[in-house]
């Protein structure tokens, strides 16, 4: 654990963010309090993250170990996600069951998510901003790679996904996992998954990168929420 605080809005929104630097794999496994909280993360080694439905046969275990990269698995469904040290922001979310943002819709759940994203996109001047509103959007690699396919909530700049959002929800509590990439290259990952894999060129644009320091955006990430 690397340190907390409390922000409060005008509104008595509160949220308490954690900052925490753990292995990938010690992250998803770990139970968050059924109460409003953001968790930021900090990895300790590069990780390739599978999702809750996805088997291990769609790693190739070896070139993983070569490479020196975690395989880990988290408990929200979708895609897997390829978090290299230091190149991501990653964020979780978690609101009680007696929360005022919660929904018993999943569909509708992350959008709030979604929306607060796209005030802290907005605010630092970030242009062409969209939530996604509509059926999850699926592609040729979508199954296997989760920033290949655009599910609710999910926010896209000029088209191209910037923020990746899951969910896992318990009877106490929603937990949103959301990952925004410093910098997309495919060539760093796509072999480390089994054939039938999807080549660099078919993955190199389908992503929106915010370069720089992400602290700013998780500032701003913040303050929206703040206001919610």
């Amino acid at each position: 654990m690397r340190g907390s605080n409390i922000l409060q809005s005008p509104r008595r929104a509160v949220w308490q963010v954690h900052n925490v630097n753990l292995s990938a794999a010690e992250m998803h496994s770990r139970d968050l309090p059924a109460q409003r909280g953001i968790w930021n993360v900090a990895i300790a080694n590069t990780a390739l993250v599978l999702g809750s439905s996805q088997k291990i046969n769609v790693v190739d275990q070896e070139a993983c170990k070569r490479a020196n990269v975690e395989v880990a698995k988290r408990r929200t469904g979708g895609g897997a996600v390829y978090l290299a040290l230091g190149e991501h922001l990653w964020v979780d979310v978690v609101v009680p069951r007696d929360d005022p943002l919660w929904s018993d819709d999943v569909v509708i759940s992350p959008q709030w998510i979604g929306d607060a994203w796209s005030r802290a996109l907005t605010s630092l001047g970030m242009p062409q901003i969209s939530v996604h509103r509509t059926s999850i959007e699926t592609s040729t690699w979508s199954d296997l790679i989760c920033f290949a396919g655009v599910g609710q909530g999910e926010v896209l700049i000029g088209g191209k996904k910037v923020v990746g959002i899951s969910q896992r929800r318990t009877n106490k509590s929603a937990r949103f996992q959301c990952f925004i990439h410093r910098s997309w290259a495919p060539e760093k990952f796509v072999h480390l998954f089994a054939p039938p894999r999807p080549s660099v060129e078919e993955l190199s644009e389908m992503v929106a990168v915010i370069d720089g320091d992400l602290t700013h955006l998780l500032d701003a990430f913040v303050g929206a929420l703040s206001e919610l």
